[in-house]
């Protein structure tokens, strides 16, 4: 079992929580960058791209190993869900 944790980063809710961008859309969206690039763009004109894609996973062992209650609300939110 993993200790008690809260994370950023991707969904992986093994250890805790979780919030982070979502990788796989970052690298969709990194792939018309170098579109643009290999058809000519300048790279330094490229304007930087923030994330517009987030997860949120709960673990519900660990909230509940920590002594919380996850409200019905959060739980609906949450892409994932881990018992």
């Amino acid at each position: 079992m993993y200790p008690p944790s809260i994370r950023t980063g991707s969904s992986s809710a093994k250890a805790g929580f979780s919030y982070g961008a979502d990788t796989a859309d970052i690298y969709r969206r990194s792939a018309a960058y170098v579109d643009r690039i290999f058809k000519g763009a300048n790279p330094a004109e490229l304007p930087a791209q923030a994330p517009e894609k987030f997860e949120f996973a709960i673990n519900l062992t660990t909230a509940r190993t920590l002594g919380l209650t996850v409200p019905p609300g959060l739980l609906a939110i949450a892409d994932e869900v881990v018992e």
